[in-house]
């Protein structure tokens, strides 16, 4: 399979050639922010009940539509909590795991943190290779850029149909190939159906399975599959089996419109979470600073904006046009 154009390498250096004055700067960062993480859980769960309140006192289809879109982006916060939890840097695996699954993980209906580790941790540690189980499901055309247009809004569209759903889950619960990470300190197995009978003895209770299929389900199987899309495309580039991480993993800059409208608890610094990934999300800003002070950072490689690097996955071309494609 030939990609038309290489990603360019923002950071100039691998993980293993970094300087140790530029190590010992990042070493108090690394601690778990469990503020943080909590700040984001209930932040997102705030919006969530709020738009939905307002959504069915209001009545109008318009603030319908919003309620959905805006359920879509909390629940991407939620699922990029579990993703931190996966690497134990909100919480300890005991119990905050058990707090992670309850309000993050459960609510999604997919996703248990325990079963998140063991294919994350696994792509980790087998990066790019034929046993990382992101690198096995996302390889094909499907996930082949920079495409043309026409296929790339085909596949955006099955998406917000909710015609990818299906494929999308089955893949994040794929098992990974070889050595299998198992979760310290498990999850009592009783608490997930536990959870699932509680809820939907409420919704019954209070006649609310209406709402909770209109500005829950509705949003998690549509609106939800296209913001992950987005997100994974933007986590690296894939169908490169043996690239390391800063090969194809892009470096993006979001607009401060961008961080409002679709916030991503810093996840276009991706690469940079590979590097460390005992550091907090929240922490990953200061991590780029260090890197941009220490002279690592090509500028020129940097996508400033989503929309910068929307062009480049969207325009097949050379590796010589590349430079221009950065820019916004």
């Amino acid at each position: 399979m030939h990609l038309a154009k290489l990603l360019p390498v923002a950071v100039k250096e691998d993980k293993s050639r970094l300087p140790p004055q530029l190590l010992e700067k990042l070493k108090p960062l690394k601690t778990r922010r469990p503020g943080r993480f909590l700040l984001e859980l209930v932040g997102a769960w705030l919006v969530i009940f709020s738009v939905i309140a307002l959504a069915v006192h209001l009545d109008h289809w318009l603030m319908t539509v919003t309620a959905i879109l805006l359920v879509a982006t909390r629940q991407n916060i939620l699922g990029l909590l579990v993703h931190d939890q996966a690497h134990c840097t909100g919480f300890k695996p005991y119990p905050g795991d058990i707090i992670a699954n309850l309000f993050a993980a459960y609510p999604l209906m997919v996703l248990t943190v325990e079963g998140y580790s063991r294919i994350h941790l696994t792509h980790h540690a087998k990066y790019f290779t034929e046993q990382d189980p992101d690198h096995i499901r996302k390889s094909g055309e499907e996930w082949n850029y920079p495409m043309r247009t026409a296929q790339f809004l085909k596949i955006l569209g099955g998406d917000l149909l909710g015609l990818n759903a299906i494929k999308l889950i089955k893949g994040k619960q794929a098992a990974p190939k070889g050595r299998v990470f198992v979760r310290q300190n498990r999850v009592p197995r009783w608490l997930r159906p536990a959870y699932y009978l509680l809820l939907a003895t409420i919704l019954t209770a209070t006649g609310t399975w209406g709402i909770f299929l209109l500005y829950w389900v509705l949003p998690l199987v549509t609106v939800f599959q296209l913001i992950v899309r987005w997100g994974a495309v933007c986590e690296h580039q894939y169908n490169r089996l043996g690239a390391r991480v800063q090969e194809n993993t892009p470096l993006i800059t979001m607009r401060w419109w961008e961080r409002l409208l679709l916030p991503n608890l810093n996840f276009s610094y991706h690469i940079y979470h590979h590097y460390f990934p005992g550091i907090s999300f929240s922490q990953l800003p200061k991590v780029h600073d260090v890197f941009v002070r220490h002279g690592l950072v090509d500028d020129e490689a940097v996508f400033h904006g989503y929309w910068s690097y929307l062009r480049f996955i969207l325009s097949p071309g050379t590796d010589s046009d590349r430079g221009e494609s950065t820019r916004q």
